[in-house]
């Protein structure tokens, strides 16, 4: 084994929203990058603990990004099981991404903080990306999004500021034992959110809010296993009850900056031009 294997960075959810963003900080800045997804050299799954150790095997350091999510049945088991084998195969420090006011997510923070081992927690509410990248686009470039959630805000997130604040945890001396929450400066609603969506863009793009029930109707009409509609129902209905509304301090405890807002989210994202309507 090299040294520089022994030295690689196992980044879980290499190609997410967070993961992919750290992955490419750590290869800018020189440190050797072992990406854990199913389609990986050496393949990481979730569903499948045979791949663990392999993708374990000279790592200094983890990055655990869990998917789909922390609050689904079985979740806390898993990470258990793989924070357990991290330990054997003398992984020095876990970051883990946790989100705020899910019950679920803080048992895991304790897996990680009680694991014997240096651990850092980045304890995050709803990225900006969700908007670009992830469940929201499609309704977006159709102008129109239609969610089970009301006049509650939420402090959204850069996931760029996520994946530095990882970074220097993961390669900086004074992050272990830490845990940051990471908000966006400033909270706002669904509504407001589209809103300023709609003003990059120069679209009249609607927020409609619907009942959680016919919400539900509709994703069980798609055909979601009902797993994931139970997850998606309490995410809207339970962790989007206003508990998350305060704005938290992570970002500038972590980095000494203020955390990046939506309004030059918005205008960036747009300029790419991924919320054009389609011809």
């Amino acid at each position: 084994m090299t040294s520089s294997e022994t030295q690689s960075f196992l980044i879980l959810g290499a190609t997410g929203k967070t993961g992919s963003r750290i992955s490419k900080r750590l290869i800018e800045e020189g440190h050797p990058v072992r990406p854990g997804s199913r389609n990986a050299p050496i393949p990481f799954d979730w569903d499948n603990p045979s791949t663990w150790s392999a993708a374990l095997t000279g790592a200094r350091a983890v990055y655990i990004s869990y998917q789909p999510d922390l609050a689904m049945p079985g979740a806390l088991e898993t990470l258990q099981a793989f924070v357990s084998l991290a330990v054997e195969h003398h992984v020095k420090h876990l970051v883990l991404l946790s989100g705020r006011g899910e019950i679920e997510a803080q048992e895991a923070e304790r897996i990680v903080q009680n694991s014997g081992i240096d651990w850092t927690v980045l304890r995050a509410s709803w990225f900006f990306q969700n908007f670009s990248e992830a469940h929201f686009l499609e309704p977006i470039i159709e102008g129109q999004l239609v969610l089970p959630v009301g006049n509650i805000a939420e402090p959204f997130v850069d996931a760029e500021d996520i994946a530095e604040v990882a970074v220097q945890a993961l390669t900086k001396p004074g992050h272990a034992g830490k845990l940051f929450e990471l908000t966006g400066p400033k909270a706002l609603t669904f509504a407001e959110a589209i809103q300023e969506i709609g003003s990059a863009t120069g679209r009249d793009i609607q927020f409609i809010q619907v009942p959680s029930e016919s919400y539900r109707k509709e994703l069980e009409n798609a055909q979601l296993p009902a797993p994931w509609v139970d997850l998606v129902l309490y995410l809207f209905t339970t962790v989007l009850d206003g508990r998350n509304t305060a704005v938290a301090d992570g970002v500038r405890q972590a980095l000494g900056r203020t955390a990046n807002n939506f309004s030059a989210y918005a205008r960036r994202t747009a300029s790419t031009g991924v919320w054009n309507a389609r011809e």
